[in-house]
């Protein structure tokens, strides 16, 4: 899996002061997405090279959790699936106070439909699911940019 960046702190992924993963790759390919250079799976820096950093900024007292954004996190081959959830698995247990929110595409109903994508949702805390619509746009909404996109609380899953 390639990570093209790591922004933190970010307080617009996500409730509180976070780390936000952006993870390359996206065939949804959206009108009007609002990180189109995400597309593509080629890009960025490989995950091992990466997580050192994005541990360090995760341990910090007022980060609050990750967010995991791209690209779509759940737009991946099944190797960077399980990738994902072993990285997942592993910021859960040295970080057990701090939550996990995830951006996809993909429905709620779909992700289940699918084993890998349903293992990583398994170590998520918050889903924002859907498809963006440019038809359906809208700016007020807080973590989203359509109408159509719901946040999802993951905790009795």
């Amino acid at each position: 899996m390639k990570i093209l960046n790591i922004t933190s702190p970010d307080v617009n992924n996500g409730t509180g002061f976070r780390v936000t993963l952006w993870i390359a790759g996206c065939s949804h390919h959206c009108r009007g997405c609002h990180n189109p250079e995400s597309w593509d799976y080629n890009q960025g820096k490989p995950l091992r090279e990466v997580r050192k950093d994005l541990f360090d900024k995760l341990d910090k007292s007022y980060i609050k959790g990750l967010t995991l954004s791209g690209g779509d996190p759940l737009a991946q081959s099944r190797r960077n699936l399980l990738e994902l959830y072993f990285l997942l698995r592993r910021i859960k247990k040295k970080f057990p106070n701090k939550d996990i929110w995830i951006y996809s595409g993909y429905t709620h109903e779909e992700i289940l439909q699918d084993k890998f994508k349903k293992l990583v949702l398994s170590q998520c805390d918050v889903l924002v699911d859907g498809l963006y619509k440019y038809a359906l746009r809208d700016t007020s909404l807080p973590f989203r940019g359509s109408s159509n996109q719901r946040i999802i609380y993951l905790k009795n899953e």
